[in-house]
């Protein structure tokens, strides 16, 4: 179950960085809504985070929240925020959800 809270939370994550990004691209009223955004995402990804470092190691934990949040704000990145997806990029992004699964598979 932890696992999955822990999961979740790095999703708060994603969601925290995508409202930084939407938030630099806005302005005004629509800016400040994209910041609340991001503060009630962060909020509740560190929540998230600190209850799964209940029962998993905080090292691995934080590792994989790091990595889910990395990976998905790539990709929200470059499927809402048009950057590029070179060979490299997409290579390294793999290599990065690859040490995610092994630190997963190496943990209690």
């Amino acid at each position: 179950m932890n696992w999955l809270i822990l999961i979740i939370g790095g999703f708060f994550e994603v969601g925290f960085a995508a409202c930084l990004g939407k938030a630099k691209e806005t302005t005004g009223n629509t800016s400040l809504l994209w910041m609340v955004g991001f503060f009630v995402s962060l909020s509740i990804s560190m929540y998230l985070l600190y209850k799964a470092t209940q029962t998993l190691p905080v090292g691995t934990a934080y590792a994989v929240w790091t990595g889910i949040g990395a990976v998905g704000t790539v990709l929200v990145g470059i499927f809402v925020f048009n950057e590029p997806a070179d060979f490299w990029r997409l290579f390294f992004l793999t290599t990065l959800i690859a040490s995610i699964i092994g630190l997963k598979f190496v943990s209690n």
